[in-house]
């Protein structure tokens, strides 16, 4: 019987492969984890958990649990940084937020709920 992968969440092109713990998109060339396909609700949405495995929801506050450097400039997001009303997102940065620098996607591994 023969497995189905699912379609390319960046490109949403169906050619892609499990590679060890990750599903690739031969494509792109994307990566995301098999796990956050299978940690799924009942309505289909991805549960999104913080670095404790927290599950994080739209406007709840975090604090960032380590220096993070912008890439493309010089802004490091310092350890300790209060985000409120943080928004969920898909994609591999599942957390979108404004904060004093800007605006920023963030993954979801460097947060912890508050």
């Amino acid at each position: 019987m023969p497995t189905t992968t699912p379609a390319c969440p960046q490109c949403a092109q169906e050619n892609t492969y499990p590679d060890g713990d990750n599903y690739v998109c031969a494509d792109c060339g994307h990566e995301w984890p098999q796990l956050a396909a299978a940690t799924a609700d009942d309505d289909g949405d991805a549960v999104v958990k913080d670095a404790n495995g927290q599950v994080l929801a739209d406007g709840d506050a975090v604090v960032l649990i380590k220096d993070l450097k912008v890439k493309g400039s010089s802004i490091t997001l310092k350890m300790g940084t209060k985000v409120k009303s943080i928004r969920l997102v898909g994609g591999d940065h599942e957390v979108d937020c404004k904060m004093d620098a800007g605006s920023f996607m963030l993954k979801a591994c460097f947060l912890k709920k508050v």
